[in-house]
């Protein structure tokens, strides 16, 4: 994982956005669509062999899915209450960069373009 975003201000749960660690472009400093080196390791040890973001958005990668939602567990083990246990997630097609505008020059996140640029997502998690 390389960014995480929780989404929970005035919702019925927490929720969590992710990206995944990829390769940058040199020149625009933009995040590429290629694994780095120790993601791919790591899915590799998973049994799967993915390259891209899009290969483990577009196939069935349930040991990735599974080994995420397993750190979320342990995470949410340490959750004095319900309302502090992340209930879904989502990955990303992109990580988080300067050039792509979740990013500002400190590298803090902007919450607000996070939000307005994944709407669709995030909405996604809160309907019934």
């Amino acid at each position: 994982i390389s960014n995480a975003q929780l989404i929970g201000d005035r919702r019925k749960f927490l929720s969590i956005l992710l990206t995944l660690k990829t390769e940058m472009d040199p020149e625009s400093g933009a995040p590429k669509d290629e694994l780095t080196p120790e993601v791919k390791t790591w899915c590799k040890s998973l049994g799967c062999e993915v390259n891209t973001v899009t290969d483990v958005l577009q196939g069935p990668k349930k040991e990735i899915l599974d080994a995420i939602q397993a750190g979320i567990d342990r995470a949410n083990a340490q959750a004095v209450s319900n309302a502090q246990r992340i209930q879904k997630f989502a990955i990303l097609p992109a990580d988080f960069s300067v050039p792509t505008g979740e990013l500002g020059p400190t590298l803090k996140l902007k919450r607000n373009v996070v939000y307005e640029k994944y709407a669709d997502i995030i909405e996604n998690f809160y309907k019934e």
